[in-house]
């Protein structure tokens, strides 16, 4: 037996619909979204995605009879009595669906995501540790709030119910006539009038002129009812966040480690974007020397020269210091590096992140890239200076976490990991 709802589909339910089909095939886009971004550009991960899925994942639900014994009635059969047993049809799974030689069957359910909903299942299983700062800005962060009623205001703000009871108590209070009282006294004065009694119908007649003075004198609804809604506009706290992007462009970094760091910056800049209202973005390139860039010389300015990593972070504290205060801003510093730093900075990176960086922020995340494996240009092994610095300091309670990449489809697997929702708690 098969339960099929033919009920009209009202206005404005293709939107639920679509939300229900999603979350029946929760686990299928979960697949399609994976496979998708591993092949995708970073400027290109909140476009939407066609997703494909498997007939049998839309299927209407049905009951079905699992044991028993039942009769057919088969017209025109010339060749099965009772008791036969009717054989099942040969290269099928008896669903009556079309097979090829090639192997393909039917086509594929096919749709295509938009750009929140690819966005929502891409980030679905991620979180921001610590989001719990919150700050009151200026004009811009005030929401209009209901404040009482007023006499005076405009047509979209009549407050229609408190008008119509202010009338009725007013009414009330002054005895207005009601409308049934008038229709009976007319009714008497017709039957009076036709009766010839002139003392009756010049009684009722008086009666009736001072009902119709009363209603005018006390109307239905008076200027002195009307209402309108009163707002006023408070301030409201928004969570604000400052996300540092520290790169490393000394000779070493090649063009393909720019590149990877270029995509994580890319990506958690998205994800920022989505969970904070309020977002600020600082980017401090170094060599041997730090200085904070605009986007345009962050990424695509060419330099050359050694490598301070402590020079980045100091530059990163000052502008902490200067114009973020922990109270008020969710702090967010990301760094990419290959890794090498002087082996006398080792000193003065500690200080910079034990006693200025890792308490004032809520996640520190650093990412070391490397050249693709088998690359004949990176011969280097083991463990390199700045992560067996920044290994030291990562204990339970600190904010810090490490990754690796060499590869640009590794950039999302890493991106995750980083901040996966059971890391972060």
């Amino acid at each position: 037996m098969n339960i099929i709802d033919r009920r009209l589909n009202p206005k404005g339910k293709s939107l639920p619909n679509r939300q229900r089909l999603m979350r029946r095939l929760k686990a299928q886009l979960h697949r399609a979204v994976a496979e998708s971004i591993s092949g995708r550009r970073v400027s290109e991960v909140d476009a939407g995605e066609s997703v494909s899925v498997p007939v049998d994942g839309i299927s209407e639900p049905s009951f079905r009879k699992s044991g028993g014994s039942r009769d057919f009635v088969l017209p025109g059969n010339q060749k099965f009595i009772k008791g036969d047993r009717i054989p099942r049809p040969p290269g099928g799974d008896g669903s009556g669906r079309e097979a090829s030689d090639s192997g393909e069957g039917e086509d594929e359910f096919t749709f295509t995501l938009t750009r929140e909903e690819f966005l929502d299942i891409f980030f679905e299983d991620l979180e921001l540790p610590n989001m719990v700062k919150r700050r009151l800005k200026g004009a811009s962060s005030t929401v209009p709030a209901r404040a009482g009623f007023t006499v005076s205001g405009g047509p979209q703000s009549l407050d229609v119910v408190r008008t119509m009871r202010n009338g009725m108590a007013r009414r009330i209070a002054l005895g207005r006539p009601a409308a049934k009282d008038l229709e009976e006294l007319e009714a008497k004065l017709a039957e009076a009038e036709k009766a010839g009694l002139d003392t009756k119908v010049a009684e009722l007649t008086a009666q009736i002129e001072g009902l119709k003075r009363r209603l005018r004198a006390v109307p239905w609804i008076d200027p002195v009812d009307v209402r309108y809604r009163r707002f006023e506009h408070r301030p409201v706290p928004i969570a604000q966040a400052v996300m540092f992007c520290l790169m490393d462009v000394s000779g070493s970094m090649n063009e393909h480690m720019k590149d990877l760091a270029k995509r994580f910056f890319m990506l958690l800049y998205l994800f920022l974007e989505r969970r904070y209202e309020s977002l600020e973005i600082v980017f401090i390139r170094h060599t041997q020397e730090a200085q904070e860039v605009d986007e345009e010389t962050f990424f695509r300015s060419r330099e050359t020269g050694g490598t301070l990593v402590s020079s980045a972070l100091d530059v990163a504290a000052n502008i902490i210091t200067e114009r973020y205060p922990l109270d008020s801003w969710n702090i967010y510093i990301a760094q990419a590096s290959d890794g090498d730093n002087m082996s006398s900075d080792r000193d003065r990176v500690i200080h910079a992140m034990t006693q200025k960086l890792l308490p004032a922020c809520q996640y520190f995340a650093y990412l070391e890239v490397d050249d693709p494996p088998g690359d004949s240009w990176n011969e280097r092994q083991g463990v390199t200076d700045l992560w067996r610095t920044y290994e030291t300091l990562v204990q339970p309670g600190v904010p810090l976490a490490m990754r690796r990449a060499s590869a640009a489809s590794e950039i999302f697997g890493v991106f995750h990991e980083l901040f996966a929702r059971d890391n972060v708690e």
